[in-house]
């Protein structure tokens, strides 16, 4: 059971306590009156209850929506909107980019080391956003340096399969701060460009950029991660490479978006949205059905009562002077 109050409960409170003070004259009336203000409580709380037969307009995308998202180290750097973690920010902007195309199927590929499809394509989306929200670096002792380049045959292979569905555009968010640190030389992504109907390559970060902290395997604290390439070590301080991410967008005829203003992945959203089919399906589903209707339905009775008791006193009145 859950409530969805129409009035602050606080509010609604002082008002009914307000009520229960404007007593009746006689015992009946007044049990009425504390009746009625009972029920207008209890709507007010808009009751609901589990239940297998709730009513659902379901609106089918004809998308199929791939992330991919690097979860290296870098990531984790606190330049964004002052010192928020570039990661804690894809995680918002995709759960926003999954709220608004809701309805389409959605793919999430991460990529470290190697890239894995860790969430096939579903029409589940509160599952994508999971999987994008647990998302989180291999701790440094593994990490083998960033190179965008492992991404490119999963997410080909991922993007055709799709294709070959044939029942639907094929859209690609790329996300990534485009630093590579393993000294690899960035390779074509032009492979996933037949592939593709739209989308944009997203990318993190400042020029300035900013230190990176990785909770300990240990203590479960926030450390500094430093640069072991200088002695004594400093603070290491990562960059966004937009130049990369521009090359990217490039082969792959999408648009680069900097995600600096989450704001301006809004127009490519809507562009999806526009050149994308979409159907909507009634049918019933698991969730909370409403019962205000059943204390509605008190309090009617309770109104009847009132207005059959006020009549009857009115007719006593008028027989009792009828007699004087």
């Amino acid at each position: 059971m859950k409530i969805d109050p129409i009035i602050p409960i606080w509010l609604m409170g002082i008002l009914c306590v307000g009520m229960i003070f404007l007593k009746k004259r006689s015992r009946i009336a007044y049990v009425r009156q504390i009746i009625a203000i009972v029920l207008v409580f209890l709507i007010n709380l808009r009751i609901m209850v589990p239940s297998d037969n709730v009513s659902s307009n379901t609106q089918t995308l004809d998308t199929y929506v791939l992330f991919v998202v690097d979860d290296t180290i870098s990531m984790l750097a606190r330049d964004y909107d002052g010192d928020t973690e570039r990661l804690t920010a894809v995680k918002k902007d995709c759960g926003h980019i999954i709220e608004e195309l809701d309805g389409a199927k959605f793919a999430v590929i991460s990529f470290n080391n190697n890239a894995n499809l860790v969430a096939p394509f579903t029409n589940n989306s509160q599952y994508a956003e999971d999987v994008i929200d647990s998302l989180y670096p291999l701790e440094q002792l593994y990490a083998e340096g960033t190179s965008m380049n492992v991404s490119i045959d999963v997410m080909t292979d991922t993007l055709k399969r799709a294709r070959e569905k044939a029942d639907g555009s094929v859209v690609v968010f790329f996300i990534s701060d485009g630093e590579i640190t393993n000294e690899e030389n960035l390779k074509s992504f032009k492979s996933a460009a037949k592939y593709v109907d739209g989308g944009a390559v997203l990318g993190y970060g400042t020029t300035e950029g900013g230190n990176m902290y990785m909770k300990s395997s240990y203590t479960g604290q926030d450390e500094l991660i430093e640069d072991t390439s200088s002695y004594p070590r400093k603070p290491a301080v990562s960059v966004i490479d937009e130049d990369n991410l521009k090359s990217i967008a490039d082969d792959m005829d999408v648009k680069y978006i900097n995600m600096n203003d989450a704001s301006n992945i809004d127009t490519t959203i809507n562009k999806i949205k526009r050149e994308s089919a979409s159907e909507s399906k009634d049918g019933k589903v698991s969730g909370y059905a409403d019962i205000y209707y059943i204390f509605a339905a008190m309090l009617v009775l309770v109104m009847i009562w009132e207005f059959i008791d006020i009549r009857r006193k009115s007719g006593e009145l008028a027989w009792r002077k009828e007699q004087i």
